[in-house]
């Protein structure tokens, strides 16, 4: 499904500082601004038609480790360059990955990509959308540094070419609503929040990822699942989103280990109602009416309770629940591997644990953590994650730290 390499690079990019060369009040990284930029990414293009999700999340994603590797680039001398030497440039970062992504897919996934960082015009529409969520992250993210830039000589002028380049994207329904400051950009403000707060708060850990951050690391693992077991276009959709969104609502409650979560009886059933009422006041009011429903089914939202790691499918007008998604295969299900992605999160988890250690930083808490992770893994359709687990264990122990990278814009 996915091997250690990949996955190194991926958690990289929690190590890679943008705005680096201005004053910032708290740190901004690349990671968490990917997967920003994917949550506004899914809002616009639900106001367009025609555009394909799976194209949308392969050309993300292809982005997203493109930038990994030219990260020590500044944007504007990589723009630059890439005008001149595209074709050696996107080589070059073929090179540097073939290795760590030949095996994924039996080698479908690297020829794809290989298409992409060739083709300006493959994916055209979804490039475009893409670029659009790009700008809106980081001008969230720009909002942050002018706080406490506003003292150098350049920054006025930083600031009136970022909110001039609103401009390009104008033609998207979305970007509109999201500079009107509808209702829209309370769920871009909100999701963006969520960079704030770390995961396994109570330990030290290098590198340190979010909560935001961390919701894009199980999305991406969840993509690569998908694509193990053939999921039909539907299906990689729905649970690359599922797991984009399933800690979203920890910008309203706060992210609570799981060991005080389970320490007091009913305190978990407490929580989960609690949750229920604050995503129903806050979060789905200002959710377009047109994907209202769309939305609760990737939440996991039921009439009772809410729940976005159970396996559902869509069967004449009604959530089904179903132990085998494997059956229902095709888009009409629209069908979600809520098992298999409660698998992808303790992946990130373990691997989160993994990092650290193998950096040096180790506790209790994350050795404790690790061991408990591991216990919980199993194979879901054909997908081994104990052994996943195991190979990533392994490789880290050997290879030890990952390298720290930096970033401007």
């Amino acid at each position: 499904m996915i091997n250690p390499r990949i996955i190194d690079y991926i958690f990289s990019s929690a190590s890679i500082q943008r705005w680096n060369d201005y004053p910032r009040m708290v740190e901004l990284v690349e990671l968490d601004k990917q997967a920003h930029k994917f949550i506004i990414a899914y809002f616009i293009a639900k106001f367009e038609k025609d555009i394909n999700y799976t194209h949308l999340i392969e050309a993300g994603v292809f982005e997203f480790l493109r930038r990994v590797v030219v990260t020590d680039i500044r944007p504007d001398v990589f723009r630059n360059a890439l005008q001149k030497r595209a074709k050696e440039i996107n080589s070059w970062v073929i090179a540097n990955l073939k290795d760590s992504l030949q095996d994924i897919d039996n080698g479908i996934f690297l020829q794809k990509f290989e298409d992409y960082l060739n083709n300006p015009e493959m994916y055209k529409k979804e490039r475009f959308i893409l670029k659009a969520a790009s700008y809106l992250s980081t001008k969230w993210e720009f909002s942050i540094v002018y706080q406490t830039s506003q003292f150098l000589s350049d920054i006025e002028d930083v600031k009136k070419s970022v909110e001039e380049e609103i401009e390009d994207y104008y033609e998207l329904i979305g970007v509109r609503k999201i500079a009107l400051n509808k209702k829209l950009a309370k769920i871009v403000d909100l999701s963006g929040r969520l960079r704030f707060q770390k995961r396994w708060a109570q330990t030290p850990r290098i590198p340190e990822t979010s909560v935001l951050g961390h919701m894009l690391t199980v999305a991406i693992f969840s993509y690569f699942y998908s694509l193990e077991v053939n999921a039909c276009d539907k299906r990689l959709e729905n649970n690359f989103f599922v797991s984009l969104f399933h800690d979203l609502p920890e910008a309203l409650t706060r992210d609570i280990i799981t060991p005080v979560k389970y320490s007091v009886d009913d305190l978990s059933d407490i929580i989960a109602e609690y949750e229920i009422k604050k995503i129903n006041d806050e979060i789905l009011p200002n959710i377009p009416d047109f994907i209202h429903d769309e939305f609760c089914y990737i939440l996991g939202m039921f009439e009772e309770h809410k729940d976005e790691f159970e396996n559902r499918i869509y069967e004449d007008g009604n959530i089904k629940l179903v132990d085998d998604v494997s059956k229902y295969n095709m888009d009409k299900y629209k069908a979600i591997d809520g098992i298999a992605l409660k698998q992808c999160d303790k992946l990130s988890a373990f691997v989160e644990a993994s990092l650290s250690i193998s950096h040096g930083i180790k506790s209790k808490e994350l050795v404790n953590g690790k061991k408990q992770i591991m216990k919980s893994f199993k194979k879901v359709q054909g997908v081994d994650f104990e052994a996943i687990a195991k190979k990533i264990d392994e490789e880290f122990c050997t290879t030890g730290q990952t390298q720290v990278r930096m970033d401007f814009d």
